[in-house]
């Protein structure tokens, strides 16, 4: 019998001083079996990130062919395709040229390194390609946080990512890779 993803609720108040965004969502996410906590989280980072009323989470690991996140137009164009980890360059490129906007969250810092020394030459030629690492001591303040039913306050400002909750906080700084304006 396979194992059922978990179904997890999260309420994020995001104020965003850096995009002038500020808005709830209240979120319902599904974790696959093989997800690790630190993974569902770095999904509501990116969802804070980019949150917008046409951000939506997909079917994430279970498809090979959808992101974490995406947000589409009316006519159901991919507008923003947001991925997480270290796809290889073919994942990236057919990402790109399905969507307007491609935004790559990648995170582990000694594994990054490596990944980023192969890949960052091939990636370079992608116009519509943001790249950000997610610093591994953030990624863990924040994994700390996880839990089944989550409500946090979001605030982002001179690139610094706050969440905070009635009892804890986590910081994150993401740093920009390629493309970055």
């Amino acid at each position: 019998m396979a194992l059922k993803a978990t179904v997890l609720k999260a309420t994020l108040n995001i104020a965003d001083m850096d995009r002038h965004y500020y808005a709830d969502h209240h979120l319902t996410l599904a974790q696959h079996p093989s997800e690790t906590d630190q993974r569902m989280m770095l999904r509501l980072l990116a969802f804070a990130l980019n949150a917008s009323d046409s951000l939506e989470f997909t079917r994430g690991l279970s498809t090979d062919d959808e992101p974490e996140l995406w947000q589409k137009d009316l006519t159901g164009e991919i507008e923003l395709w947001i991925e997480l980890g270290l796809p290889e360059e073919d994942r990236v490129r057919k990402a790109c040229n399905k969507a307007a906007q491609v935004i790559l969250y990648t995170y582990g810092d000694r594994a990054f390194t490596v990944w980023w020394d192969k890949h960052h030459g091939k990636l370079e030629r992608f116009d519509n390609l943001r790249i950000v690492h997610l610093p591994g001591e953030g990624t863990e303040a924040l994994t700390a946080l996880a839990g089944r039913s989550m409500a946090f306050q979001v605030t982002i400002q001179d690139g610094e990512v706050t969440f905070s909750n009635d009892t804890s906080l986590a910081s994150i700084t993401p740093e920009p890779q390629l493309h970055e304006t």
